[in-house]
């Protein structure tokens, strides 16, 4: 994939806002997200997620977890907003994959 080559993202809390980020680091966070988000309730806090992510993290993308907790967020706004990822309104928040 081309280091410059950029993906479209949206934001859950910000509706029709589409941002443009790097697709290497984007599409490689979400292959990980998606490997460690549960399909159900209750899902993992936001905390749980950067945690359990970082393993699954390609290192020369991103160095020692370097940014990780940015792209996390990022690929959770973006999935959540395009249906993918459901949010539990508890406390603390909770995501989980749509089964």
């Amino acid at each position: 994939m081309d280091p410059k080559a950029k993906i479209e993202v949206e934001n859950i809390n910000v509706p029709g806002q589409v941002t443009r980020v790097n697709a290497a680091k984007y599409t490689a966070m979400r292959t990980a997200y998606l490997a460690i988000l549960p399909s159900g309730a209750p899902g993992l806090t936001q905390k749980e997620a950067m945690q359990q992510v970082i393993p699954h993290l390609p290192d020369d993308l991103f160095p020692g977890g370097q940014t990780a907790g940015w792209w996390v967020k990022t690929v959770q706004l973006d999935l959540e907003a395009k249906g993918f990822v459901i949010r539990e309104f508890c406390k603390p928040l909770r995501w989980h994959r749509v089964t």
